[in-house]
């Protein structure tokens, strides 16, 4: 693949990905936070829960069904743009994206649909459990993606062929560290998302003086206590990573620490295996990745930890407006900090497909530079419209409050609004 080509290819999986992970980050944590409180509609018998469950879960559908438009995009690149990567490893990777795919797109999105669909048609905990199978396969789902994305991080588990490589040792590849440490790493990550967006919107609710204050008290205090230990744990699991970068990736985290004698040192080592060639990732973009994240997080920790304290004061959570305008203005920093995350996750393996065993230029399909630019196009403006759509869709639901919720209600009146739902099925 020519190397403008090979910039275009490689600009259009980072747009895509990044993109439906956008999507992704926070469609895993609301959808745990709305199961968790939903148990607790369930078995309280509380209705302002019940009202957030409505609510709250309303949010996480759209955000969802929006989302897994994005998804179906990220299975075509692998066949359009990188067939040379499937030819010589599909055999190991292409299981486990199979998997996903029947997860996400079959158990997953069937159990929302009875969710959805059902509410006034199963007994609570038959409903509640519904919920509990949707969000259990949506962190299956991200494992198995995470498999994937491990495996070219950090190739175990293979045995070459003549054909290409094939899975060796499956307990290898299913227990990769890339991909267990990624995982625990993106599952806080969405919970930070999710506790950020829904101190964001109660905030905005409370600002307004909204009458539904009760319902966005408890909402924002569920924002920013689940806020503090996501960010902590997040931070955590991505500090005990390092170690297993400085073995696995040495090129990306000397390039991250800018030690110029050990770049050389590794440069050296690597032309000196694999032939010439330039092996150092780009430092602009590991380094910059690495830096915005860290920053973010450090941003995010001090404001969970003042939203601790302020959310246990009452007079706070109702009353003190410029925290208010504070949480609703930091509601994209976990976005920024989760894709700047993945720009120093994926840069700082480049010029490597599959780590150590396949360059990213011998990867690439067989396309013209103007195929290419013709496919950004499109899927660029595709993802665009998409995110646009989403946004607005999300914060038109959300400025409409709990009187705007059309999730768990079937019946229409004369005027086309939603009537509640029977007594005997509510929360």
């Amino acid at each position: 693949m020519e190397p403008e080509t090979l910039d275009l290819a490689r600009l259009q999986f980072a747009l895509t990905a990044g993109g439906h992970f956008l999507f992704v980050a926070l469609t895993l944590g609301l959808a745990t936070v709305v199961a968790v409180i939903q148990t607790r509609a369930v078995f309280s018998g509380d209705p302002v829960h019940a009202r957030m469950v409505r609510f709250w879960g309303q949010l996480y559908v759209i955000n969802y069904a929006v989302g897994i438009v994005t998804g179906i995009v990220m299975e075509f690149q692998f066949g359009m743009a990188w067939s040379g990567l499937g030819h010589y490893a599909g055999n190991v990777f292409g299981a486990s994206l199979a998997i996903e795919t029947i997860v996400a797109f079959f158990v997953e999105s069937t159990f929302l649909g009875l969710w959805i669909f059902g509410w006034n048609r199963f007994g609570q905990r038959l409903h509640l459990a519904l919920l509990w199978v949707v969000t259990l396969t949506a962190y299956l789902s991200a494992y198995w993606i995470l498999v994937t994305n491990g495996f070219l991080n950090h190739p175990v588990g293979y045995r070459e062929t003549p054909e290409g490589l094939v899975i060796g040792d499956t307990w290898a590849l299913l227990t990769n560290p890339s991909t267990l440490f990624a995982f625990f790493h993106i599952a806080g990550g969405a919970l930070v998302t999710a506790a950020f967006f829904m101190a964001g919107v109660s905030a905005y609710h409370l600002f307004r003086r909204t009458s539904e204050y009760e319902l966005f008290r408890r909402s924002l205090r569920i924002g920013v206590f689940v806020a503090l230990p996501a960010v902590f744990f997040t931070a955590a699991v991505g500090g005990a990573q390092f170690p297993v970068l400085r073995e696995y990736q040495p090129a990306k985290m000397a390039v991250f620490q800018s030690d110029p004698a050990e770049m050389a040192r590794l440069q050296g080592d690597m032309a000196a295996k694999f032939g010439p060639g330039d092996y150092l990732p780009s430092e602009a973009w590991t380094r910059a990745g690495a830096i915005v994240m860290l920053s973010v997080f450090g941003l995010m920790f001090f404001i969970a930890v003042l939203g601790i304290v302020l959310g246990s004061i009452k007079w706070a959570v109702y009353h003190l407006r410029p925290w208010h305008v504070l949480l609703m203005a930091v509601v994209p920093l976990p976005f920024v900090a989760m894709t700047a995350g993945w720009v120093f996750r994926e840069a700082g393996r480049q010029p490597w497909v599959i780590y150590g065993l396949l360059r990213t230029r011998d990867a690439g399909s067989a396309l013209s530079t103007g195929q290419l630019r013709l496919s950004l196009t499109v899927f660029g403006a595709l993802f665009v419209l998409l995110i646009a759509v989403n946004w607005w869709l999300l914060l038109r639901a959300a400025g409409r409050g709990p009187s705007g919720v059309a999730l768990g209600t079937d019946d229409r009146s004369e005027d086309g609004s939603y009537d509640p739902p029977l007594p005997v099925h509510s929360y």
